[in-house]
């Protein structure tokens, strides 16, 4: 039988909070370990994709070679219509796989801080009853343009795109809100010092905001949600050709 799968690229950056929420609706997943060499699975034993993030950068596939293949499988989860969601490089990823350019951003964001939902937001049906305003944890330092026919859902000065909606299940989260205290304690030693402060009130925002977020997700998701407003066209069937990436294009 189809199972979700869970794409993970370093030890520290497992699912966390959103593992908990798939386990408690009885939606089990395998976890795939990237650096440790696991082999990808095919799309059809594929029911929905959880891509989380990494140091790397989409661009650096000769030096992680598992970047082409994982990219090539985005996009064919996507074409098939079966649920997606990337966080951080699983976001880029994401933007990837529907051809956008991901290249670093002006500099590292890193450590507690807020985005802010758009107008769009508000017709979603995974972020459209979350506050206007979002507590997050920020770790990353590339950012990615906002793919064709995408929708974006939040942002914040720092970065136009940090979140957005392909079709009607693919999500893309440039920031973090599955931190859970298990995940913070593997996170801290790996953070810059002045990032590695995050106050047990923070943490509950951010676990508060995660748990709406992730609940809305599978929600929407594994019903099959098909009331989203206004949709514009979607080229499904160009996806594919982004493919020519695991070719080696330069996406700085």
């Amino acid at each position: 039988m189809p199972r979700w799968i869970v794409l993970q690229h370093v030890p520290w950056e497992g699912p966390g909070a959103i593992g908990a929420e798939a386990g408690s609706r009885g939606v089990s997943f395998d976890i795939c370990r990237l650096d440790l060499g696991h082999l990808l699975p095919a799309p059809g034993e594929i029911a929905g994709l959880i891509v989380m993030g990494g140091p790397m950068g989409v661009y650096e596939a000769d030096q992680h070679r598992f970047l082409a293949g994982e990219c090539r499988l985005i996009a064919e989860v996507v074409r098939c219509g079966k649920p997606v969601l990337g966080v951080c490089l699983g976001a880029q990823l994401l933007a990837a796989a529907l051809q956008a350019r991901v290249y670093p951003g002006p500099a590292q964001e890193i450590g507690f801080g807020t985005v802010e939902l758009t107008a769009d937001a508000r017709r979603d049906p995974v972020f459209g009853a979350l506050p206007e305003q979002l507590p997050v944890f920020h770790w990353h330092g590339d950012t990615f343009d906002l793919p064709r026919s995408a929708v974006l859902l939040a942002k914040n000065l720092n970065s136009q795109q940090q979140a957005f909606r392909f079709g009607e299940n693919a999500y893309g989260l440039q920031f973090h809100v599955e931190v859970d205290p298990e995940t913070w304690d593997a996170w801290k030693p790996r953070l810059p010092q002045s990032a590695a402060v995050l106050t047990a009130q923070q943490l509950a925002q951010i676990q508060a905001v995660g748990k709406q977020l992730f609940t809305r997700f599978f929600d929407a998701v594994l019903r099959g949600a098909r009331d989203l407003g206004s949709r514009p066209g979607l080229d499904y069937d160009n996806i594919g050709k982004l493919l020519e990436f695991a070719e080696g294009p330069d996406h700085k």
